[in-house]
């Protein structure tokens, strides 16, 4: 038995929507193919953008959209991607392909426009100059008739639009221009002072933050660089990777794997708390009030990709597995919604731990994409103080949380408690204890499959969906949670 205690009278501060967040990079088929198929395409689309995908990122509310990248974003020139007559680009990241450059800043912003979510344009540092990056963000948000105020409007958008994130490099510890922290610093004071506010815009600037537990990057941006920016980056991916007899990393594949293989997943997943935590604290030595958001733009798993796909893709599967990483990160986040103003899941569409797969005119939900939609609930809802007791879960001589638990008062006054089971064998009962409130009616979702790598296909797309709980029982102020072996559940007490 797992006994959670949820003291609705102490509210630990709002969870910002923008946790819930999404990434959109140009790598593989998440743009072309995924957003975008083009005015004149047989697929159902609203000015070359999918009907289904516009239907499927509005129904989640979807609330941010990173772009165009990624590792991509420090070598796309913006000017390109605008106008009658676009540019063609080489796409050097992934895959070696040229890309027409047809989706750019303005069907960009009216994807956001079409799904609600608001943009986050990361720019161009690694190869890129201060002027292309300042006349960006002119050419977007400026409303008078400048040199490029009066371009965007000969391009068809008459008044700016509104942008308030903007992320001043992506990687540039990697990617973005192999820079040591003090070097991108010295740029990040350079580039972003001209990141400036036009018509009355107020930007969120980001910086490149760490890759997973390099706190020395942390440490040296906010010490030189802190006072200057709204938001710190931060990336962490998880694996279920292990090392071949030659010593060579062997990357885990996204089915048909092993009970160990689950494990060490979700272990690696739970790992996102003590890196947030480490990264906090040196960000609370600079910056004690708490005024820089940790920005975790880029998380998610990382496995093979399908076979027989362009390596340079990374379209892999997603199953219950990832559904329940999802489930576990955002429960982290959420309780560290006081320091993470944002998290965007990498990626949207067809790539990595994507919420949605696309073929050609089909598409299909993920196992994430359920488990994002059912804990939207606590997206802007105050977080309440809760706390666990529970069996752990352990394997192979390691040892982990079993239970991962958040709980949340919506603006309604209706309180919402996620529960995941993370084993991938064991049901476990649990008793959910409501203090500093009352509760006369309960109801639930729950996802939840028969074997570890179920997931949904394109001639089976509703292997793993969502269906309403019924087995919870209120009992007082208690709620009785019998959840089955790998389950999420969502919990809604009125």
């Amino acid at each position: 038995m797992a006994r959670v205690v949820i003291n609705a009278d102490q509210g630990k501060g709002r969870i910002s929507r923008h946790i819930y967040g999404h990434f959109a990079e140009h790598l593989g088929r998440c743009i072309y193919g995924g957003v975008w198929v083009g005015k004149d395409s047989p697929i159902p689309n609203i000015e070359g953008m999918r009907t289904d995908v516009i239907a499927a990122l509005k129904s989640m509310k979807a609330p941010v959209l990173r772009w165009p990248g990624g590792c991509f974003a420090d070598e796309y020139h913006w000017q390109e991607g605008v106008g009658l007559t676009r540019q063609p680009m080489l796409n050097v990241h992934w895959g070696g392909v040229v890309e027409d450059n047809s989706f750019g800043t303005h069907e960009f912003f009216r994807l956001c426009e079409l799904t609600g979510a608001e943009p986050y344009i990361c720019g161009n540092v690694g190869s890129g100059t201060v002027q292309e990056m300042r006349d960006w963000v002119e050419y977007i948000t400026f409303a008078g008739d400048s040199r490029l105020g009066l371009m965007r409007k000969a391009n068809g958008r008459e008044a700016p639009w509104k942008l308030k994130y903007f992320g001043v490099g992506n990687e540039n510890w990697g990617c973005g221009g192999r820079m040591r922290p003090e070097y991108y610093a010295d740029e990040y004071r350079r580039y972003s002072t001209y990141v400036r506010n036009y018509s009355g815009s107020q930007i969120y600037k980001i910086a490149c933050g760490s890759n997973s537990a390099d706190y020395r990057w942390t440490e040296v941006l906010m010490r030189e660089a802190g006072a200057l920016m709204n938001g710190l980056s931060l990336h962490y991916y998880t694996n279920a990777n292990t090392t071949g007899p030659d010593g060579k990393t062997l990357r885990g594949t996204a089915t048909g794997f092993s009970e160990d293989a689950w494990y060490m997943c979700l272990k690696r997943a739970s790992r996102m708390d003590e890196i947030v935590t480490r990264h906090e604290t040196i960000m609370d030595m600079y910056d004690p009030a708490r005024r820089v958001g940790m920005i975790v733009d880029e998380w998610g798993t990382w496995y093979q990709v399908e076979p027989g796909t362009e390596p340079g893709f990374l379209y892999q599967q997603n199953t219950i597995r990832d559904a329940l990483v999802a489930g576990l990160t955002l429960n982290i986040f959420n309780a560290h919604c006081d320091r993470v103003h944002m998290a965007n899941i990498a990626q949207t569409i067809n790539v990595l731990q994507a919420v949605i797969l696309t073929e050609g005119g089909r598409m299909l939900l993920t196992p994430t994409y359920h488990a994002m939609d059912m804990m939207k609930v606590h997206q802007d809802a105050e977080l309440l103080c809760s706390s666990a007791s529970y069996e752990s879960y352990a394997m192979a001589g390691e040892e982990m949380s079993r239970l991962s638990v958040s709980a949340s008062r919506d603006a309604e006054g209706i309180i919402h408690v996620t529960l995941c089971n993370l084993s991938h064998a064991d049901s476990m009962n649990v008793d959910v204890e409501l203090r500093g409130a009352s509760a006369s009616a309960v109801t639930g979702t729950l996802l939840t499959a028969s074997v570890m790598d179920a997931h949904n296909t394109f001639d089976a797309p509703e292997n793993v969906k969502p269906v309403p709980f019924t087995a919870a029982a209120l009992e007082g102020n208690s709620v009785r949670v019998p959840m089955p072996p790998m389950s999420l559940v969502v919990l809604e007490l009125a």
